[in-house]
């Protein structure tokens, strides 16, 4: 089937686009991008005053399933990435059973096949049943493809262990996602270690606890050559480690979620538990030095940490509630509010971070509207209003500390394979 995408500012940082194009699509492809496009019998989608982009790609979900499917399932998760405007996402692998061998890999893929809403990705376990003791099968994991590994949620704490998987993970070019948390200096704390944690009297996470890890990590990455991805960056310490790995020419890169650009520790102080995540939302001098690591490029990627949950894991008292925002359905917006509309990144700098460079770190051909390229593609209306309303989430999870707010920027459409997968608040 033709389509037509006319008028539409079309932004891809892929090819240094950023202009008033019309966009053809055959056959699941792209065809050209260009001006004044006519094909008969194409279908037109007009998208005049409306930004055109790649796919948007989340490389870090939590899509729950096999063993969690009343926090979330790879259904219900991909229509909430559709009407997120995501058209691709990696999801982590603390499933039940955990992703650590081929089988699982190639249910996660079967199922997403099934479902047909957007393209998921599954990362594999760093080590058997990410109990950090023994690397799991990484080698055919990769041959039935995993487009990373990681033990996200439960940080290796033996460095030797994390070595040998960086070192194995390089013979496959896959990035070791790391979720850097000390878990001897984390402890059971629940929110971050300050002011608001002593005021409230809830248990605190030192910023070290993750600092530390981020700079065992990229030494062990300067060490072996791997390719690390420091996942949910949130501390002023970690974005400086990572700027001057970079500067060191270590391969390391980043992700920054919207949460921890947003909102800091205050938001605690209503003993909401939908705040409660991992890392804790940090102090507003953290919030600012996130910021500026992706105004700078120190952080790569914008990611969600999408992690649905059920009401009863979060309606308890906050030290017993579990970590996690479901984060698929309100990245555009605050990302567009908080970093666009503000002047910290531009239009063409935010769409790297959440299509170019994400595809780029998990080594997908996707991220572009280059001609040959699978027509995924996102429509969004910058300067609509959007009120956020958990109820109204595809996810099953409803666990957002946003609900009520008001910001900007709407995803209209979004294209997966040239098909429609979301239009104007429903999932095709």
């Amino acid at each position: 089937m033709k389509r037509i995408i006319k008028g539409g500012r079309v932004v891809d940082p892929s090819q240094n686009i950023d202009g008033i194009f019309d966009i053809l699509i055959d056959d699941g492809l792209i065809k050209a991008v260009d001006r004044n496009l006519s094909i008969d019998g194409a279908e037109i989608i007009e998208a005049k005053g409306m930004i055109v982009t790649p796919g948007l790609i989340d490389i870090h979900v939590h899509l729950r399933e096999p063993g969690y499917e009343a926090k979330e399932d790879i259904e219900s998760g991909s229509m909430a990435a559709a009407a997120g405007g995501f058209t691709s996402v990696a999801c982590m692998p603390n499933t039940n059973p955990v992703v650590d061998n081929k089988s699982v890999v190639e249910f996660i893929k079967e199922k997403a096949k099934r479902v047909g809403i957007v393209n998921v990705y599954p990362i594999g376990a760093i080590s058997k049943g990410l109990k950090g003791e023994e690397l799991s099968e990484i080698g055919d994991m990769k041959g039935s493809g995993i487009v990373g590994i990681s033990d996200d949620g439960k940080p290796v704490m033996a460095s030797g262990l994390m070595r040998r998987a960086m070192e194995y993970a390089g013979m496959f070019d896959l990035p070791v996602i790391s979720h850097c948390e000390d878990l001897d200096m984390s402890g059971d704390g629940v929110i971050n270690e300050g002011l608001v944690s002593t005021i409230l009297g809830l248990k605190g996470i030192s910023k070290a606890a993750e600092e530390i890890m981020v700079a065992r990590d990229i030494r062990l990455a300067e060490l072996t050559g791997g390719r690390l991805h420091i996942a949910h960056v949130s501390t002023k310490g970690s974005v400086e480690l990572i700027r001057q790995a970079k500067r060191r020419g270590i391969k390391v890169t980043a992700e920054a979620t919207p949460h921890h650009f947003t909102l800091t520790d205050e938001a605690v102080r209503t003993f909401d538990t939908n705040t409660k995540v991992n890392p804790p939302l940090r102090s507003s001098e953290d919030v600012e030095a996130v910021r500026e690591g992706l105004k700078d490029g120190t952080i790569d990627v914008i990611a969600t940490d999408h992690a649905p949950h059920t009401l009863e894991d979060k309606d308890v008292e906050y030290d017993y509630a579990s970590f996690g925002i479901s984060g698929l359905e309100t990245s555009v917006p605050l990302v567009i509010t908080n970093l666009v509309h503000t002047g910290i990144l531009t239009l063409s700098q935010a769409v790297e971070k959440m299509a170019v460079n994400p595809a780029q770190v998990i080594n997908i051909p996707k991220g572009t509207l280059r001609p040959g390229s699978d027509a995924d593609l996102t429509i969004i209306d910058i300067d609509r209003t959007v009120v956020i309303d958990t109820a109204k989430f595809k996810s099953k999870g409803k666990n957002s500390p946003f609900n009520g707010l008001e910001l900007k920027g709407a995803v209209m459409m979004t294209l997966k394979g040239g098909n429609i997968v979301y239009n104007r608040n429903k999932v095709i």
